[in-house]
């Protein structure tokens, strides 16, 4: 899997330069909790506000670890309704990352290397039950990547959510309801699968 990366100057920078934006969205990166009445600054050259490129810049390595966890189950279980659910997350989220990259693009921005799955993003998982998840087999494989990829997609209606309250762009706004809707139903079907 390609990992995109850029300098950590540049993570340094967008925080700061997001401290003050008007949203919450992604609150954790927002260390003084400060917010300002006025619109967020657009991105110079785009359309792209800096919420719509902080939303990007998340969700870029949160789908790509959905797919990473997508390929596990294709390597860890026979399971055919998990393998049916692991295709789909792949074949969804894999060019909602390749969209959100260009949309950085045109912002001229970049996706940012957030180091390993511990960091605190909504829904991710951490190293230690990535490498758990990649041991496990059959059943136990099973049941814990549902109740991993649960939680996942509920990280990632968060962030959603989050970026549908401050957007203006139409691009990002589809996508981001696009994900609230697709995740909310494979939330439903995990459910089921993991049963009572």
């Amino acid at each position: 899997m390609n990992k995109l990366v850029a300098p950590i100057a540049l993570s340094a920078v967008l925080a700061l330069s997001l401290g003050g934006c008007s949203s919450d969205l992604f609150g954790f990166l927002n260390q003084g909790g400060e917010t300002q009445a006025e619109k967020p600054t657009t991105v110079p050259g785009s359309t792209f506000d800096m919420n719509d490129v902080m939303f990007a810049q998340m969700m870029i390595p949160h789908h790509s670890q959905a797919v990473e966890l997508a390929a596990l189950a294709e390597a860890n279980t026979t399971t055919a309704a998990i393998l049916d659910l692991a295709a789909r997350i792949k074949g969804a989220q894999q060019p909602e990352i390749d969209t959100m990259t260009a949309w950085l693009a045109a912002a001229g921005s970049s996706a940012v290397d957030h180091g390993s799955h511990g960091m605190s993003m909504p829904g991710m998982v951490s190293d230690a039950d990535m490498a758990m998840l990649e041991q496990a087999t059959g059943a136990e494989f099973d049941a814990l990547f549902l109740a991993h990829m649960i939680q996942h997609h509920e990280g990632a209606i968060d962030m959603a959510n989050d970026v549908l309250a401050t957007t203006a762009n139409d691009e990002v706004a589809a996508l981001a309801t696009a994900i609230v809707a697709a995740q909310t139903a494979e939330i439903a079907e995990m459910t089921g699968l993991l049963g009572p």
